[in-house]
């Protein structure tokens, strides 16, 4: 861009504010990060030093002195662990907004509507209006809308809860039944499954009738001792039985769930950070969308795998930290 100072200017400021954001990084990470920093390899070093310096390299980058104008967080693993609120949480999101630092929440857990997701976050003591949710079934609900258009009637995998708002949008719930031809088969994660619905929802994808699914986890995060099977694991068990893969798996990693919060709100896709835990859904949608990718170390994804995989923008311990290198990014 014909703003951007020379590129001698950019290298010398990124190697006099570098080093001394170094300085800031390194009094403030703990000691676990620390250890596996010395640990790494040269290259997973350097690696490690820039994503620990995000204020620095995005300010040069974007030539703007903010980070983002908006997060857009994942709820489980990176903003609470299933019903228990990490205790940074409401500081950091309060502080940040305080700063003109917007932030809207995404999951790709189907299982509750987003009238239940806002309670549920109300009962942690996090005030979310509904325009600043954002769910699977809501993005496939808006994604069915405009690709088949002709669709009204649909055989569901899913909680009620789930297929509750698929009717109140217009559509019609198909009852386990032969002779009640749906126009569509949707697959979500379905904690109330029983096992006649999954061998219905097998028949019609066998009969060839248009199959989406809401997202493609194969677990959902847990702190119980079991394994809660999700959508992924539902799909791959249609898939053996008849042979049939969705046509569309929306959810985390596809970006339409990201491009539907940048187009709410007006944004451009660089002025939104996806801040996850997870490599393969929050960090690969990020990418997919052209927005700012931070991964958290709170949730699934341990610092090792992150730089090995390489793929995030930007690597932070947990959310307190992100909020703690946008702060310092933009004092004066």
């Amino acid at each position: 861009s014909e703003d951007l100072p020379p590129i001698a200017l950019v290298a010398v400021a990124f190697v006099t504010i570098g080093v001394i954001a170094l300085g800031f990084v390194e009094s403030h990470e703990d000691e676990e990060l620390r250890r596996a920093r010395q640990d790494a390899s040269n290259h997973h070093y350097a690696k490690s030093w820039v994503a620990l310096t995000i204020p620095v390299v995005y300010c040069l980058l974007d030539a703007l002195g903010t980070f983002a104008d908006s997060l857009v967080l994942d709820m489980d693993e990176t903003s609470y662990m299933e019903n228990n609120i990490f205790p940074f949480t409401i500081p950091t999101l309060d502080t940040l907004k305080a700063n003109g630092v917007d932030h809207s929440f995404l999951t790709n857990n189907p299982t509750k509507s987003v009238g239940d997701y806002i309670a549920k976050l109300a009962r942690m003591g996090i005030d979310c209006p509904v325009a600043n949710m954002y769910t699977t079934p809501i993005a496939t609900i808006d994604y069915i809308k405009k690709a088949y258009p002709e669709v009204r009637r649909l055989f569901m995998l899913g909680t009620p809860s789930m297929q509750e708002q698929f009717v109140a949008a217009g559509f019609e719930a198909c009852a386990d039944d032969p002779d009640d031809v749906p126009d569509m088969l949707i697959v979500a994660f379905d904690t109330t499954l029983v096992y006649p619905r999954l061998c219905r929802a097998a028949w019609w994808a066998k009969q060839g009738i248009p199959y989406i699914a809401t997202n493609p986890d194969w677990v959902c995060p847990t702190d119980a001792r079991t394994i809660l099977v999700d959508c992924g694991s539902l799909q791959k068990c249609i898939e053996a039985a008849t042979g049939r893969k969705p046509d569309k798996v929306m959810g985390k990693p596809d970006p339409t769930m990201l491009d539907g919060i940048r187009d709410r709100n007006g944004l451009r896709p660089d002025e939104i950070a996806m801040v996850g835990d997870r490599i393969y859904t929050d960090i690969e949608m990020g990418r997919r969308a052209g927005a700012v990718s931070v991964l958290v170390l709170s949730g699934e994804t341990t610092l090792e795998t992150a730089l090995e995989v390489g793929t995030a923008d930007f690597i932070c311990r947990d959310l307190e930290e992100l909020g703690d290198m946008i702060l310092e990014s933009r004092k004066d």
